[in-house]
């Protein structure tokens, strides 16, 4: 997803034609509620939820572990584009907002079992066996963070951005001047003044508790990325909530296939339902 983004964008310390080369490599890549039980696992805050298989799941996580608030309901399948793709069963979007059981109850039916079609998934789609079901987060501000693996340095490299909730290639293409990177030795480490430049970068104001915690949460997603051996780490968008959180509203990690033998319990939780099955089958 990154392709658009580095024509256009140059990554310090970092070597396109390589980085995008590691991209194709197959990776592993787990479901959103995944991603932020792991990320959870590193302290850092997600939206409050659950994931269901069934409409009477939902009807209990609702009514118990989001206490009938508004809800988002999401569809988890592995493509891009959800929340603009269409199910084969007619249902439209991917990703809903919900402020009764009802529409819980509705949307989370219309989802189970059925293939969504998005731009990435191909013409048959893909099918969507489990439904997250999150708080609805009330956002001040909308900001973008990764850290990605660039091969060519054996380093990590920070992309971050003030404008998030929407596609990075899109904010690439109209805004590149709103984009940050940031190369970081591995061998050093994150260091403390990196971490507090990001957070001034995503436009959290210095000497605040937010810019604090801004700080704090690139430190924390950078100390997740090297334990977990994963070779991207997506939050888009990273929210500042109207009570002053800072919320990983959205999240998305690869792993690198090469990295299984040392992390078998996060590659136990590959979805192969979500796999192209002639890849599966091949072992590619």
């Amino acid at each position: 997803m990154f392709r658009a983004v580095l024509n256009k964008v140059r990554l310090a310390g970092a070597n396109k034609k390589a980085l995008v080369r590691g991209q194709q490599a197959r990776m592993l890549n787990v479901h959103e509620y995944i991603s932020m039980d792991i990320m959870k696992s590193y302290g850092i805050n997600t939206p409050q939820g659950q994931v269901v298989s069934s409409v009477e799941e939902a009807e209990h996580v609702y009514a118990n572990t989001l206490n009938k608030g508004d809800t988002v309901v999401k569809a988890m399948v592995l493509s891009g584009g959800r929340g603009l793709g269409t199910f084969r069963n007619g249902f439209k979007g991917g990703v809903h907002l919900a402020t009764n059981l009802k529409d819980v109850k509705k949307m989370t039916e219309a989802m189970l079992g059925q293939k969504l079609v998005t731009k990435q998934s191909g013409p048959d789609g893909i099918i969507c066996n489990k439904v997250l079901l999150v708080e609805r987060l009330y956002m001040r501000r909308e900001m973008y963070l990764s850290i990605m693996m660039d091969r060519s340095t054996q380093g990590p490299v920070i992309v971050a951005s003030p404008v998030g909730g929407t596609s990075i290639e899109d904010v690439a293409a109209s805004n590149p001047e709103k984009i940050f990177t940031e190369a970081v030795d591995i061998m050093e480490g994150l260091k403390e003044e990196t971490a507090l430049g990001i957070a001034t970068k995503i436009g959290l104001e210095p000497g605040t508790a937010t810019h604090a915690a801004g700080a704090d949460l690139v430190k924390k997603l950078y100390k997740m990325m090297i334990a977990t051996d994963a070779t991207l780490v997506e939050i888009n968008p990273l929210a500042e909530t109207s009570d002053g959180r800072i919320v990983a509203a959205d999240a998305k990690l690869n792993f690198d296939d090469n990295a299984e033998y040392r992390q078998k319990q996060i590659f136990a939780k590959r979805d192969y339902t979500q796999e192209d099955p002639r890849e599966v089958e091949v072992g590619l």
